[in-house]
């Protein structure tokens, strides 16, 4: 049988630093916890790994909880303890100490990898929702519209080109924030907005998520690229027809830059003849250049490619179009600086500066 996590106060405080964190002064959300056997008693969670004293029952420490959900989410010890920014013996440690505490393990080791085992999915859930609470505690409790940190995660096909000059932007305008960015797919960035990881995602929107709202910021063009030497370069804009039968190259299906494409194809009843999929943009860019095929890449990397080896058309009257834009998870709390943040980007938008990027590379 499984009990109950009972998760008793030991002091009417909150401690911000992690010293000793009193979990049923933050609420309810770890009734029905899966633990040991019923009656098995409290759940202590501390900063510093000091028992209460007199007090029976686990330690359990803030980090520990951190790394277990890291190396849950990505699977690796090595990367995890790369994002965790600690030594990889050291999070292995903590986590075998995780599993004593708790009586069973949380993880397969698989090789390299590792898989949450029936008891690690049933902690990861309650996990995310101890560190989700912490977080938003603290947030509460010190919030500033002028300082702090920001995390903001971006895809791929977005980050390279467009973030950089946001980020100048941003500190130009709210010098006191501390921006932290992330580059993930857009699975990947949902699943971190949605365990409060990441607090701001840009990426190719509509999205559907749940507790996941998002809204556009600009719309960009899809351009085709071809190598400098086709013949269909001396063409300052392409038709449809003129393309119909070229080799095609596309980024992999975890990209929803792809969906754009494969999306308009469909609209137009064309299946493009596609040779590859490739996981990262520049490799797409570079076969171009090779002469492997062609493809579509967005006007935000295409601004900034002065390859002489690879050039740009616009496709047809009305070419293939991404609307690029921000979201976040609906149930967070929401701090001052983040609500700054969107709310400056919002201005922007209305002034036309943040589609004015796409077209002059020196913007920013």
């Amino acid at each position: 049988m499984w009990g109950v996590w009972y998760v008793r106060m030991v002091t009417p405080r909150i401690d911000l630093v992690e010293d000793v964190l009193p979990l049923a002064a933050i609420g309810s959300a770890y009734d029905g916890m899966a633990a040991g056997p019923a009656g098995m008693g409290r759940l202590w969670v501390t900063g510093a790994g000091r028992r209460i004293p007199n007090e029976p029952g686990l330690v359990m420490e803030i980090h520990q909880l951190r790394y277990f959900v890291r190396l849950a989410e990505l699977g690796n010890f090595t990367r995890a303890a790369e994002m965790c920014h600690v030594a990889q013996p050291s999070l292995s440690q903590q986590i075998a100490k995780l599993e004593r505490e708790l009586g069973q393990p949380l993880f397969e080791r698989l090789g390299r990898s590792v898989q949450l085992t029936e008891a690690g999915r049933q902690f990861q859930t309650r996990a995310v929702q101890i560190l989700r609470l912490l977080d938003d505690t603290k947030a509460q409790l010190v919030d500033s519209p002028d300082q702090g940190k920001i995390v903001v995660g971006a895809i791929p096909t977005i980050a390279p080109y467009w973030l950089p000059r946001l980020l100048v932007r941003v500190a130009q305008a709210m010098p006191g924030l501390q921006i932290e960015v992330v580059e993930e797919t857009t699975a990947n960035l949902l699943k971190r907005i949605a365990d409060g990881s990441v607090d701001l995602a840009i990426l190719a929107v509509p999205v559907q998520a749940e507790q996941f709202f998002c809204e556009s910021l600009f719309d960009e063009e899809l351009q085709v690229v071809l190598p400098a030497t086709h013949r269909l370069a001396v063409h300052s804009r392409l038709r449809l027809e003129m393309i119909q039968n070229e080799p095609f190259i596309l980024l992999n299906e975890t990209h929803c830059l792809t969906d754009n494409a494969l999306t308009f194809c469909a609209r137009h009843q064309w299946m493009p003849l596609v040779t590859a999929e490739i996981h990262q943009l520049l490799t797409v860019q570079e076969l171009v250049r090779l002469g492997v095929g062609i493809s579509l890449i967005p006007q935000m990397a295409a601004t900034l490619d002065s390859h002489p080896g690879r050039i740009y058309r616009t496709l047809g009257d009305e070419p293939p179009k991404r609307s690029v834009g921000m979201g976040w998870n609906t149930m967070r709390f929401q701090t001052k600086r983040f609500q700054r943040l969107v709310n400056w980007l919002r201005q922007e938008r209305e002034r036309g500066e943040l589609a004015n990027w796409l077209t002059d590379p020196r913007e920013g």
